[in-house]
């Protein structure tokens, strides 16, 4: 299904020790039932009015109304805890081991299905954060911790029982924790979502891999102009045209693939693998 210019492409950039980096998308998570919660999904309801995400995803939000923000990302949560890792995921997971210190992932996904299908914490770059995870909403340290196990896998209009609220402190201070998610009015950093360190990755990716994503946050637009200025190559995959495959077509050595992302990963990491075998006889 990969195009013989492509796959020449691929041999060339793992036969020369190149670094591959990808970054994913909902388009991803998609694939496996996960929604993009910017549909019905993402509609919260509190009291008589409904909430759209930007709205109810906001600091803001969280400071005057913090339990129901709570509630919609526990929510959240309990759909992504149900779904499982897909083929695409398993494909990444597969292609790090092979190439180790050439390879990195940079997530836009909160779902947690990238570790799940054990691609490392370490070559993973959570970008918008984690749903399973929680931090001191007053930053008493810079540390972030698993959500209870005991947390149940919420539905939409399940209540949390009063002992389980007070599970949802830090640790360390007591004080009130908020979900390790980046809201929609706070900015990337490095310290939680490693925003310099996607960057330096981008500034020695000599193949950009976008999977599922249409780029409606600045931080891939980001690692997509460090990767074509340093002339890397572009390979966008995704079931439609978007902004990235027009960037990618317009460049010489850029590549559009109109595929479900489990697809096209998993034939991308046929040839990754073949390749290994080949360098490790």
């Amino acid at each position: 299904m990969l195009e013989l210019r492509l796959q020449q492409t691929l041999h060339d950039v793992i036969a020369s020790n190149g670094f591959i980096t990808v970054l994913t998308g909902a388009g991803v998570s998609a694939e496996s039932d996960i929604p993009t919660f910017r549909g019905p999904e993402g509609y919260w309801t509190i009291g008589s009015r409904n909430y759209q995400p930007q709205e109810i995803s906001n600091y803001a939000m969280f400071l005057n109304r913090p339990e129901d923000v709570w509630k919609w990302f526990l929510y959240r949560r309990g759909v992504c805890l149900k779904a499982e890792p897909n083929a695409g995921h398993h494909a990444l997971a597969e292609m790090e081991l092979m190439l180790d210190d050439r390879f990195q992932l940079i997530t836009q996904n909160v779902d947690g299905l990238h570790l799940r299908a054990r691609s490392s914490a370490e070559r993973t770059f959570q970008v918008h954060g984690n749903l399973n995870y929680m931090r001191c909403a007053e930053e008493c340290s810079l540390e972030i911790y698993a959500i209870p196990d005991e947390m149940p896998a919420m539905g939409r209009d399940e209540e949390l029982p009063a002992e389980l609220w007070q599970r949802l402190i830090c640790p360390k201070c007591g004080r009130r924790a908020r979900p390790h998610v980046l809201l929609w009015d706070e900015t990337y950093n490095e310290p939680h979502y490693r925003f310099e360190s996607s960057l330096k990755a981008a500034e020695k990716t000599d193949l950009l891999l976008i999977v599922g994503s249409t780029g409606s946050t600045n931080l891939p637009h980001h690692v997509l102009r460090t990767v074509l200025r340093n002339n890397g190559v572009i390979v966008d995959i995704n079931i439609e045209r978007n902004a990235f495959s027009e960037i990618a077509l317009g460049n010489k050595r850029g590549f559009f693939v109109k595929a479900h992302s489990s697809t096209a990963l998993s034939a991308i990491c046929e040839i990754v693998r073949k390749q290994y075998v080949q360098q490790e006889n």
